[in-house]
């Protein structure tokens, strides 16, 4: 049963506030407002902290205010997120009947909530088993909070994963140019979380993204005399010339047989590492050499190198856009990058 003896709740056809004293049957329950008590039928009553967050705000007549009269706001409008300072992803349970007339969560509502006194730009992403489900870019200011969308209950099967990136509205030489946050967590742990909420009869909740923005890291300074005295040849920067470069390669292939001799002798896992650093390499290669397109070989196979080498161009900035088609000599085994 939703309801429990000893729950205050809220009369929806009217607003009071009211405590529950006993059940009469199945359907009806014995409330107390204010002393007087009567009957009321259970889908007339709710729990007090939903109508927070559903309730539309009455529109009042507009009153004069003196300056004399003005206060100063006591409660902040993010205290029902129960969120301390930082960024936070908050989640709202909606909750609906089962055949056995028992509450079930249906959808979660997700909000972005920035307890910080910055005003941040940001770019959000959903992935569900490793797809993208759901984008959105936009901004959100101090103290505030933002409606992302809805999470359908169901997706918790898919592997969720919440991936965010932010920046300074009004950026700041002292400040990091933009961070990335990402949260992924296990269906047990949102069921805990759901029945925490519950308990403590709280509408929602949260799931720390950012504590605070970082400052702009300080650039290391390299002893050239130690270097030059270790062997290494040191160039000038205004000089350095490709010829002191590694060849680029505009078509690359990570097929493992091309990158060791024996790849039977390594794991799965040791596999992934070598054709990432791979890329790695090459694709910086790429961008000193000036390259305006690069393809690579990932082969089709379970597609899991495929979508490692998408999630880091995501988040390469020099990247104009990379498509994953069919190609005549490589079929859909291959990326082509294009560079801004």
């Amino acid at each position: 049963m939703k309801f429990q003896q000893g729950d205050k709740v809220i009369l929806l056809h009217s607003g009071e506030e009211a405590e529950i004293v006993d059940f009469i049957n199945r359907e009806m329950a014995m409330v107390d407002v204010n002393g007087v008590k009567f009957p009321v039928y259970l889908d007339q009553i709710d729990f007090p902290y939903f109508k927070r967050f559903t309730a539309k705000p009455e529109v009042q007549p507009k009153k004069k205010i003196y300056i004399d009269e003005v206060r100063k706001e006591k409660t902040s409008p993010l205290a029902a997120y129960k969120v301390g300072e930082g960024v936070w992803l908050s989640f709202l349970p909606v909750y609906d009947k089962d055949v056995f007339d028992d509450d079930i969560v249906e959808y979660f509502r997700l909000y972005l909530v920035n307890q910080t006194s910055m005003h941040l730009n940001f770019s959000y992403r959903l992935r569900l088993a490793g797809e993208v489900d759901f984008e959105l870019k936009n901004d959100i200011h101090p103290l505030s909070d933002f409606y992302l969308h809805d999470v359908p209950f169901e997706a918790l099967n898919d592997s969720p994963r919440y991936d965010f990136e932010f920046s300074l509205k009004n950026p700041d030489k002292k400040k990091a140019g933009h961070v990335e946050a990402s949260l992924k967590v296990k269906a047990k742990q949102v069921f805990a979380r759901i029945e925490e909420s519950r308990m403590k009869q709280e509408a929602s909740f949260s799931y720390i993204l950012l504590e605070h923005y970082p400052d702009r890291p300080e650039e290391e300074k390299a002893d050239l005399k130690k270097l030059s005295d270790a062997g290494y040849k040191i160039y000038e920067g205004g000089k350095i010339h490709k010829q002191h470069l590694e060849p680029a390669r505009s078509v690359l292939d990570l097929h493992i047989e091309k990158l060791v001799d024996d790849p039977m002798r390594i794991s799965k896992q040791e596999m992934i590492d070598i054709q990432l650093k791979t890329f790695e390499k090459y694709y910086e290669l790429a961008l000193l050499h000036h390259l305006h397109q690069m393809i690579v070989i990932h082969g089709v196979g379970t597609g899991r190198l495929r979508d490692e080498i998408h999630d880091i161009l995501r988040l390469k900035k020099e990247v104009k856009f990379f498509v994953n088609q069919f190609h005549p000599l490589y079929g859909f085994g291959a990326t082509e990058i294009y560079f801004k």
